[in-house]
């Protein structure tokens, strides 16, 4: 229950009268005590506040600190999460109570215990939800826009070196035994995953869109029973790491919660694989306010994301935020810096940046070099690889197998074989490396995978005759190779061979024959093999299942496919996400999109969601049938589902709707992407103002033009001729002008005017097209000389040679020599209307310019 009005009352009256300047550290239930931080003392309240012994009386009292922290004129809270203040009388059970810390996030007015609070009635209301609750499935994920300043350029990072001159200058915050201990632990949650609470968890955030409060009181309970290295099992159980995001932030919010500092590095390794670079940067941050020890590997893993993510150069911008850190780099760090700038095609700086690391003492290893291998051939500078290679031995460091495998890797997508073998052998000889198994798995893996089957299988013949035995891997890889190739035959020979040397081909061997006959066109023969799997004990899996169904619906035999699929539980197979791709877009293909959109919610509902890709094919194809209404429910519909719709399959709609000339429909698509804060972009923007335009609509038109351009969208080519195109079509020049003002001033377009007056011309308005002549004369261009071409032909059309003529003259007098023979046309013209004085103007003016007048033949 909570405090009576006179206690709140009082407590009002203890406390200063500037709330402004008071901390709520802590508060326990043994002595009523009330701890609060005012101008930076501690202040503690014993006998002032009773509360009669009842424990749920303390609801009160955070609740009123909470109503103070909320009003506009009073800080934000901010408790010290490290002071932990304990009576005598109370046990390690924690009987006192914390306010947390939450980072960056809104501010809870209403706080709740678990387990513990009531309502005014007496009833249990354990994690009730209020309008400020953290619910799991309402968690950000934190993820910034790809359209960062910045982005993709690496430009002078040069002074992103510097970090490397702390190198023995900074204080280790962790020793290599610690670091150690931590590597050991993270190798531990490997022997989680299968812990009955771990495999729980994960079954209740799969379901996360079905989600109940139910559900997450449920999942409430599993966490308070989880162990750290559990709880970092369940984040690397998640195939999809924004969901692990989710639930880390979900996690983090819950109360008398925090997380284990093993969680933070498991959190940053696996955002270290995905382009969620933001919330990787979070974190480093969230581990600094919680002072939780950094390791330059930490930050190692978010500067990988940033790359990942195309933002090379933040990713070696946090190099400084380490410096800043007071964090000594290290070997990890500097190798992480080289392999981002590989990545970013900066291989002189990266050398640069190992030259700057040995002047420091930090000496490189093979991962270092392997990187500038890797980077070499990326850029195709195999030989600066190769002698990379031969210069290690003398700098200290070896070369190992990796080191020869990645120009071999580049020789293989070139076809060139000979130098593979060469390679080999120079392997074997210059660095005591023999080639092993391991060596002609992998090449013969490659070359499989680049579609040089033969090369592969001759390979695979050198590694048989050399004592090395093959596994039904490296047969498998030549088999699909040979398949993708259409040679059928030569694929079925060498699984009869696997066969007769007693290597039996696996699920992976018959499903890439059977795609090679599905791929030939051969469904037939494909279900008979897929038949034909079980008598030689093999038992065909998804994938095979999946391949079958690709053929078929290849094949126009949708219908076919959807019934098989229906029987998959009596086959002892399950359809996954791409299975039901592929029959969506078989049936999207032979144009029963009603049947595509079904085999879509059938999907959602199996809690396999459709890229943005599939979505946006699904609903262009319903658009030009003139379906734009089913195409917008089907979006509709996968948006309450969770799924990923973009921009693109907004602008898809728009377009339809604009098509239909329904463009009401497609205004009000765009204020439903406004309201889920899906930015539109200049195609989007296009689209509308072209369908407008159309109508007849120029104001509307115009509204939209400007409101692209004050939300920062700038146009594109595309934007400036559909502008052009429509109000020239309408004949509206002046407000054409002062709307490509605008938009020049945003982004230029030196062939705008030149676009204007062709298209006036095009329209036959060649009197609004040379009144805009001054604004392509500025340049006195050859591309501005055509424009005045185009002019001068179209008032020879319209039979107005004078006009003509005062165009050429225009011309001269910015230094361009129009075309001769246009001008002898003209010079005709005026002599057949009487202006003999023009016409020889207009031959005198190429006199004086040194031209010769050829002999020109006259009817």
């Amino acid at each position: 229950m909570l405090l009576k009005l006179n206690i709140c009352t009082r407590i009002g009256g203890t406390l200063p009268r500037h709330k402004n300047n008071f901390k709520i550290l802590w508060f326990g239930s043994c002595n009523h005590r009330v701890c609060v931080e005012f101008s930076g003392k501690i202040v503690t309240f014993e006998s002032r506040i009773h509360f009669g012994g009842d424990p749920f009386a303390y609801n009160g009292v955070i609740a009123f600190f909470s109503s103070c922290s909320s009003r506009s004129d009073s800080p934000r809270l901010n408790i010290n999460p490290n002071l932990y203040l304990k009576n005598d009388h109370c046990d390690d059970t924690g009987d006192g109570y914390f306010v947390k810390e939450e980072l960056d996030s809104k501010e809870c007015k209403d706080l709740s215990f678990s387990d513990t609070s009531c309502d005014e009635n007496g009833k249990d209301c354990s994690f009730k939800e209020t309008a400020s609750s953290c619910r799991f499935d309402n968690v950000d994920e934190f993820e910034e826009s790809e359209n960062e300043d910045g982005g993709g350029s690496l430009g002078c990072i040069d002074d992103d070196f510097k970090v490397l001159d702390s190198f023995g200058k900074s204080e280790r915050q962790m020793n290599r035994a610690e670091n150690v201990g931590i590597s050991e632990r993270i190798e531990g949650v490997e022997d989680e995953m299968r812990h009955p609470l771990v495999k729980e968890t994960c079954r209740l955030i799969e379901r996360q869109s079905a989600w109940t409060p139910k559900l997450e009181i449920e999942l409430r309970r599993l966490l308070r029973s989880l162990k750290p290295l559990q709880i970092c099992a369940v984040l690397r159980s998640q195939s999809d790491e924004r969901v692990a995001l989710k639930f880390f932030y979900w996690a983090d919010q819950q109360w008398r919660y925090r997380h284990d500092p093993i969680i933070y590095y498991v959190m940053l390794q696996l955002l270290s694989r995905t382009k969620l670079c933001q919330g990787a940067k979070r974190i480093l941050k969230l581990m600094a306010r919680r002072r939780i020890p950094r390791r330059p590997e930490d930050f190692g893993c978010v500067m990988v994301s940033f790359s990942r993510a195309g933002h090379l150069r933040k990713a070696m911008q946090i190099l400084n935020v380490m410096q800043r850190a007071g964090i000594e780099p290290d070997l990890s760090i500097c190798n992480t810096a080289i392999y981002v700038l590989v990545k970013g095609n900066k291989i002189e700086k990266a050398l640069r940046f190992l030259e700057r690391m040995q002047l420091v003492g930090i000496n490189p290893n093979v991962v270092t070099y392997n990187c500038l291998i890797k980077g070499y051939c990326d850029v195709h500078r195999v030989e600066d690889a190769l002698e990379l290679i031969a210069e290690m031995p003398y700098k200290g460091c070896s070369p190992d197998k990796v080191s020869y495998y990645t120009p071999i890797s580049f020789f293989c997508t070139q076809k060139q074989t000979d130098k593979v073998k060469e390679l080999v052998e120079k392997m074997a000889k210059d660095s005591n490396l023999l080639p092993d198994q391991v060596t002609y798995n992998t090449i013969i893996h490659m070359l499989s995978k680049h579609g040089h089957a033969d090369e592969a299988l001759g390979f695979l013949r050198e590694a048989e005759e050399r004592g090395f035995r093959v596994d039904k891997v490296g047969y498998s890889a030549v088999v699909n190779s040979f398949c993708k190739d259409g040679r059928i035959d030569k694929a079925k020979e060498l699984v009869n061979e696997m066969i007769a040397k007693g290597c039996n081909p696996d699920v992976v061997t018959y499903t890439a024959v059977l795609n090679g006959f599905c791929l030939a066109g051969k469904t037939d023969q494909a279900k008979k093999l897929l038949q034909h799997m079980y008598k030689y004990g093999c038992k065909p899996n998804t994938v095979s299942y999946t391949a079958l169904l690709n053929g078929l619906c290849r094949s126009g035999r949708s219908a076919e496919a959807r019934e098989m699929m229906s029987l998959c539980e009596e086959s002892w197979w399950r359809p996954n996400a791409i299975t039901f791709s592929v029959l969506m877009h078989g049936y999207r293909r032979e144009g029963k999109l009603s049947e595509a959109c079904d085999v879509g919610r059938e999907m959602i509902a199996k809690g396999y969601f459709p890229t943005p890709v599939e979505i946006n094919l699904l609903i262009r194809s319903l658009c030009q049938e003139g379906r734009a209404d089913e195409a917008k429910n089907f979006m509709e519909e996968c948006l309450k589902k969770g799924c990923a719709v973009n921009v693109v399959n907004f602008t898809t709609l728009i377009h339809g709707f604009c098509q239909k000339n329904e463009l009401d429909a497609a205004l009000s698509v765009l204020d439903d992407m406004y309201l889920i804060n899906k930015h539109p972009d200049a195609v989007t923007y296009t689209t509308l103002i072209d369908g407008l335009a159309k109508q007849g609509r120029m104001e509307e038109a115009i509204n939209l033009a400007n409101k692209m351009l004050h939300r920062g969208v700038l146009p594109t080519a595309v934007t400036y001729r559909t502008v052009i195109h429509r109000f020239c079509q309408q004949r509206r020049v002046d407000d054409l002008v002062k709307l490509l003002e605008k938009m020049l001033s945003r982004q230029g377009c030196k062939t705008a005017y030149n676009q204007v007056i062709e298209k006036l011309c095009g329209f036959g308005y060649a009197d609004e097209a040379y009144k805009l002549l001054g604004n392509v004369l500025r340049t006195a261009s050859r591309v501005d000389a055509n424009t005045c071409h185009i002019l001068m032909e179209t008032y020879l059309k319209e039979r107005n040679p004078l006009s003509s003529y005062k165009v050429a003259c225009r011309m001269f007098n910015r230094n361009l020599i129009p075309d001769l023979k246009l001008c002898d046309k003209v010079k005709d013209r005026l002599m057949q209307d009487g202006r003999v004085e023009e016409a020889d103007k207009l031959m005198l003016r190429f006199v004086e310019r040194g031209r010769n007048l050829p002999q020109l033949q006259r009817a």
